[in-house]
Parts: structure tokens; sequence; C-alpha cells
């Protein structure tokens, strides 16, 4: 495995692989890998023949008061993990070389980011969309494969790969979950004992939005309602957003329709953690 750090140099062995005909296949992370980013690769590796990771903690998608500073950074481990799982060129820039001085140029994605995530967190999205958008120019890829578990960030990255006409065809990847249910992230290193028990009503929120929606329950504001309350009732978790959206235009839904499907997005704060899941549920 090669490790690179120069977006040039990147650029420039990314076009070799091109001329050569190898299938490039490219997984973002901001590092502190762990089984759900593993399983990304591995999808990957079922398509191209090239496997290029990036590790890059990118600035402009941290708002003034998350975690930036505090984002988990074991870079030295990422290498062996990324190593062992055959990935072919490990990508970490600088900030700096990635946001050179002066720069000015951003990429922004509206209607899908105005709701849920991007209603919480103004800017985080514009921050991917730019982000990825950077990423793709340097490592050229065929393919690009995404986690389910940011399933809002996926809708943002599909509209920009579809609205800015890139060649690249991006994969969608299940999350990945721990035996309790809650969905494998790195912010899982910050919960407590205490804390990891608790933010597993996420999971079990999804099974009672699933189990409601069976029944059949159509309304599914007062489902949203009901999963909050579960969060708020469990002792340490705060619900920071709980609600429906349509599959495909990711426009806020309070009235599920029988056949449709639709996807429960959820974020909450186990203590301190912020942590979010999802789901499709359908009607």
């Amino acid at each position: 495995m090669q490790i690179i750090t120069e977006p040039g140099q990147m650029q420039s062995i990314a076009e070799k692989l091109r001329l050569n005909r190898q299938c490039i296949g490219v997984v973002m992370t901001m590092g502190a890998l762990h089984e759900g980013h593993l399983s990304l690769v591995k999808l990957a590796q079922q398509t191209a023949g090239t496997i290029i990771l990036t590790i890059f903690v990118n600035p402009t998608q941290f708002g003034v008061n998350e975690d930036l500073h505090q984002y988990p950074r074991p870079f030295e481990n990422d290498v062996a993990l990324a190593k062992a799982a055959g990935v072919d060129f490990l990508f970490a820039p600088e900030a700096e070389g990635i946001y050179p001085e002066h720069y000015q140029t951003t990429v922004a994605c509206s209607e899908v980011t105005k709701v849920f995530e991007g209603e919480k967190r103004p800017d985080h999205f514009k921050g991917v969309a730019t982000i990825v958008t950077k990423l793709f120019n340097i490592t050229k890829p065929h393919i690009a494969v995404f986690g389910e578990k940011d399933a809002q960030q996926l809708a943002v990255i599909r509209r920009v790969v579809q609205d800015l006409n890139m060649d690249i065809k991006v994969i969608e990847a299940p999350i990945v979950r721990e035996q309790s249910g809650l969905a494998v992230s790195s912010r899982n290193i910050y919960l407590s004992i205490e804390e990891r028990d608790a933010a597993t009503i996420l999971y079990k929120a999804i099974g009672h939005a699933k189990k409601r929606v069976a029944e059949p329950e159509y309304n599914l504001a007062a489902i949203a309602e009901e999963i909050e309350e579960m969060i708020n009732s469990t002792p340490g978790c705060r619900s920071d957003y709980a609600g429906f959206v349509d599959e495909a235009t990711y426009e806020p839904v309070e009235t599920a329709e029988t056949g449709k499907e639709y996807r429960l997005l959820l974020a909450m704060y186990s203590g301190t953690v912020r942590l979010i899941d999802n789901a499709k549920i359908r009607a």
C-alpha cells in the first residue's frame, strides 16, 4: 500500500491508472477506521481493481462548536487496518493542500440539505459536497462507495454527482451494527459503558417504527413523536430530531401511502456524544 499526501501526486497516479485501464474505486473517510469503513472497502473490491482510501478530517463540514479538534486521529492504526484490508493507495492530505490560502470555491446542494441534519448543522452539507467533489477530482474514481448510515449525506452526494454530470457510480453500503444494534461509528469510542448501553434506544426506536407502520399506522408524524418520547425518557439521552422523508425526494412526510418507501432519520445525544441512525420503512 502506498501512502500519498500531495493532491497533485494522487491525481497523477490516478490518471496513470486510468490510462492503464484500471477500474478505480474510492472510499472516503475521516479516519478512525472501524468495521463499517472496512465493509466499504470490501464492497468496492467487488467492482474495482484498484482501491483508493482517503483519510481527511474535513474542517469545512464542522460547525463552530462541534468536535473538529477532538475528532479521533489514530493514523498509525488506520494505516495498519487499510493495509490489512487490501487498500492500494491511502490518500491522506493536509488541510493546507486541500484548502490553500485564498481558497474561494464551494459546492452547495439546495433542497436535500434543508431538513434534519442540514437544518441542525448549517453549512455542514456544503462542506461535504465541496470535499467530496474535490476528492473525486483528485482520485478520479469510476466507483465510489458510501455508507448508508449517513443517509442524508449519501442523498446529497448522489444529487451532486447527478447534477454535475460526474461519470461516477455511487454504491450504497449497508449499515454495520454492533451486536446490540448500535450503528458502528467513529464517535462510539467517546461513549462510556452506560452511554453505549443507553444509545441502543436508537435501534429500538427503529424497531418500534417498523412495527407501528406494519399495524398499519400511517401517521408518521405521530410515530416520530413516539420515538422522540422513547429517546427522551431514556436516562442520559436526548433526541435531536426524529422524522420521515420520502426516499426519492427527501422531503419530510407526515402521512404515509401504502406501498411507498420512506426513510426514518434519527439523531440523539447519549451523554454529550451525538449519534445518528436511519432506516428504510415501507408502508
